[in-house]
């Protein structure tokens, strides 16, 4: 699943007439950036949430013939849901006991899908969230064997502990690229709008969520103007 809904607020002027998911980096809309990324590693099929100018990226889709990808759109015209409730309001589309790929749009990258979901499958994980060590306000507590136990924003000193690890926890940034097996559904209570980091918080208590970090991997999060001109610039396109 493609998360491309969000409205691109932090990209203005340039997202006033185009969604985020069409902005383009070394010429090329950050959507076909993902697919193309995603299709190196065998995926056919894709479900893709929409809301803000979500024709526009029906359109480019309808255009490219789909990328030759059984493509699926979960519409959030009428409401943005967050990941969390995005994720939700695609449960449909889905199948039981069945391990996918979430994949935030503006993100690039060039992380190995197959060497993370060997990882996810082998350790039997509910998730694994794909992390790094770098700078941000806003962390993932993890205890030596990489199990989610908290959260922190450091620049809010809110902290959420669900979790008490046996050593100091370590802090890593959330890489926007996850890998879920299907049996969560039967466990988000959640309702409404609502993230996927409250759905991860909570149920680390008792359910294997695990970090895959991937230092060494490129990795762009196209949020902001200085990171959308570094990674037209740095960027190695690798399929």
């Amino acid at each position: 699943m493609i998360f491309a809904a969000g409205k691109g607020t932090r990209l203005k002027p340039l997202t006033d007439n185009i969604p985020k998911a069409l902005i383009k980096v070394k010429g090329m809309p950050l959507l076909e950036h993902v697919i193309k990324h995603l299709k190196q590693f065998g995926v056919n099929e894709i479900i893709i949430n929409v809301h803000y100018l979500a024709e526009q990226i029906k359109y480019f889709l309808k255009t490219k013939n789909y990328f030759n990808v059984q493509f699926h759109i979960s519409d959030e015209s009428d409401l943005l849901l967050d990941t969390g409730g995005g994720l939700k309001n695609a449960a449909t589309f889905f199948n039981t006991h069945e391990n996918f790929i979430v994949y935030n749009v503006d993100v690039l990258s060039d992380i190995d899908l197959n060497e993370m979901m060997n990882e996810h499958i082998k350790n039997g994980n509910l998730a694994t969230l794909a992390v790094r060590n770098r700078h941000s306000n806003r962390y993932l507590l993890f205890d030596d064997e990489l199990q989610l136990c908290g959260w922190e924003n450091t620049k809010t000193s809110q902290k959420i502990i669900s979790r008490m690890g046996y050593n100091m926890l370590k802090p890593f940034a959330f890489s926007g690229i996850h890998l879920i097996n299907s049996d969560i559904f039967g466990l988000i209570t959640e309702e409404g709008v609502f993230s996927m980091t409250e759905v991860y918080i909570r149920l680390a208590k008792n359910y294997k969520i695990k970090a895959y970090l991937h230092q060494n991997s490129q990795w762009y999060d196209i949020g902001k103007h200085d990171t959308l001109i570094e990674a037209d610039k740095y960027y190695k396109i690798s399929y």
